[in-house]
């Protein structure tokens, strides 16, 4: 029996995973349920966390029976976000050591994330980051969002890579069963709300960016 091959090329997911935006997302949400008098219950989180925009949006609407437009609570949202991005935002633990040592050992990397290009870039521009990625993938790029695994079977044609050679890294459940569907070497790794998710057909559950099984996972040192 032939030994599986070996990761060598990496996706990142963004949100929550890269950076704490899941968690600053999760305060816009409820501010803006809080001004309708409406709940951001847990339920509706683990259902809208993952999806693009467009479509969690569209969650909220129907969990709530809102009477706003997707396009409304995007404008909203945008707003509220802008004013928490500037002194909130922050990297997640593990971040930087973790794209160091891809570099050091010549594995390509890009982001596939649920996020618009134009949230994405800012983020990223925040710490200079863009240009550290091979590419990124965002909503606009495909015609159905995670759990659909359409963003990772692009990316893993985009890195010239089978998916299962492809290690990817995603915070939520709906992102991890998209990489799952996908065929490729998907791992968890959770922060906050999203560590109650079920992960089942992960490779594993990690601890953070810095998690030792990672590195293991691409032979390269920590």
């Amino acid at each position: 029996m032939s030994t599986p091959a070996r990761p060598s090329a990496v996706v990142f997911d963004l949100d929550g995973l890269m950076f704490n935006t899941e968690e600053l997302y999760q305060l816009v949400c409820r501010e803006m349920l809080r001004r309708r008098g409406k709940e951001f219950e847990p339920a509706l989180l683990d259902m809208m966390m993952g999806r693009p925009a467009r479509n969690a949006f569209q969650v909220m609407i129907d969990w709530h029976k809102l009477t706003e437009t997707i396009p409304d609570l995007a404008a909203e949202s945008s707003e509220i976000f802008a004013e928490i991005l500037v002194t909130r935002l922050a990297p997640m633990p593990g971040l930087f050591e973790l794209l160091t040592a891809l570099e050091r050992a010549g594995i390509p990397k890009a982001v596939a994330t649920s996020s618009g290009r134009k949230f994405v870039t800012e983020v990223l521009g925040r710490f200079e980051l863009e240009p550290r990625f091979q590419f990124l993938l965002c909503s606009e790029d495909v015609t159905d969002g995670k759990p659909n695994p359409e963003i990772y079977l692009k990316a893993a044609r985009r890195l010239e890579r089978p998916p299962a050679e492809v290690l990817v890294l995603e915070d939520s459940h709906n992102g991890c069963k998209a990489a799952i569907a996908a065929g490729a070497f998907a791992v968890a790794v959770p922060g906050g709300h999203s560590r109650t998710h079920d992960f089942t057909g992960a490779q594993f559950v990690a601890d953070s960016l810095g998690d030792l099984r990672i590195y293991q996972s691409l032979n390269i040192a920590r």
